[in-house]
Parts: structure tokens; C-alpha cells; sequence
């Protein structure tokens, strides 16, 4: 499953892949610009969903309570 989600990554222009051949040959993968630009807005994402957690819970909680 890793191998597959790393090749469609490679495929969509996200990473780069790259063969060194070693024994055992190493495959060592690389965000393009790209995949970094989609990082940042991920990043963005994930600092949003940190600052509003307990916004997030409290309504999950007051909506449970209106619905039980």
C-alpha cells in the first residue's frame, strides 16, 4: 500500500524518486515545489484544527444535547 501511495504521489508531481543503486538499492523520495506548496497549505490546516479543537467539541457536545 506505501509503494502504491508513493507512486501515485510521483505520478501527480508531489515527489521526486530517486534509485541509488546499493546493495540493497536505496529509493529515497523528495517533496517537489509542488508537493511542498501543498505541504504549507496542510500546515494551514492542521493549525486551524489545533486553534479550534475545543470550538469544535463544545459544539459537537451542545449539539448532542439538543438531539438526546
Amino acid at each position: 500500500m506505501l509503494t502504491q501511495t508513493l507512486r501515485s504521489l510521483e505520478r501527480d508531481g508531489l515527489l521526486t524518486r530517486t534509485v541509488t543503486p546499493t546493495v540493497p538499492v536505496t529509493v529515497s523520495y523528495e517533496l517537489t515545489e509542488l508537493g511542498l506548496s501543498l505541504h504549507r497549505m496542510i500546515r494551514g490546516v492542521k493549525s486551524w484544527a489545533e486553534m479550534h479543537t475545543d470550538d469544535v467539541l463544545d459544539n459537537r457536545a451542545t449539539c448532542d444535547a439538543r438531539t438526546a
